[in-house]
């Protein structure tokens, strides 16, 4: 049987830096990588336009390119579903480097990383893995947790919420004519006053008040949904 040869995984190189770029070239596309470089770039135009033509497995990207942070415009390099982003930088701010993983990195290596540790988290980013610390990882989970964390509803709203359409009805005649008797207000409504009360008494428990003057008042202040029709 023929041999089976293995099929190098693809890297675009982007960093503003030439020397730096010369020496990963060499680095990344050794002999026994088993990785070959397809193309460098030094900016977002070079960046964008290299990964749109080359559909790289991994792109190697420094995130400040002359003055630019290249995160702003990572999605875009990511928008084909092809490739996948190792950051490789040499900053230190913690919450710049977990924004990378939030844009869509997989993973994040400082540039004093050692040369075999470069060329592992590029396979292992390959591979579908993260390469991030568990403190980071525990700082995005953090992150992510609190951003699909359902926003606290409004106590008021809530119980404002609770009210039937029929009951919404009575709220808002009551709001409306403040100083009417119950028995105009039933008439108003085409009910009796016996199912006035009634209502009255289950409405008074659903908002917590006593009386319709509390009624008046909380329904005025906490604005009570207006029934339609």
């Amino acid at each position: 049987m023929p041999l089976t040869v293995p099929v190098p995984i693809t890297v675009l190189l982007v960093d503003d830096h030439k020397t730096m770029l010369w020496g990963l070239e060499r680095l990344v596309g050794g002999e026994r990588s088993g990785m070959k470089v397809v193309a460098t770039a030094g900016n977002r135009e070079e960046a964008l336009a290299q990964a749109a033509m080359h559909g790289p497995d991994v792109i190697l990207l420094d995130i400040d390119l002359n003055g630019e942070c290249s995160l702003d415009f990572l999605p875009a390099l990511l928008v084909s579903g092809i490739s996948r982003a190792l950051v490789f930088t040499g900053m230190r701010d913690q919450a710049t480097l977990d924004r990378a993983i939030l844009a869509g990195a997989r993973g994040v290596l400082r540039k004093d990383a050692p040369a075999e540790v470069v060329l592992r988290a590029i396979e292992k980013v390959h591979q579908g893995e993260m390469w991030v610390g568990q403190d980071m990882m525990a700082r995005i989970f953090g992150e992510l947790t609190r951003a699909r964390a359902p926003a606290r509803r409004d106590p008021h709203q809530e119980k404002l919420d609770s009210l039937t359409p029929k009951e919404r009805r009575i709220v808002d005649a009551i709001v409306a004519g403040s100083g009417v008797t119950n028995q105009a207000l039933a008439d108003s409504l085409f009910i009796s006053e016996h199912t006035l009360r009634n209502y009255l008494v289950t409405i008074y428990k659903k908002l917590g008040v006593s009386n319709r003057l509390e009624l008046y008042v909380y329904a005025s202040k906490h604005s009570a949904p207006r029934a339609a029709g």
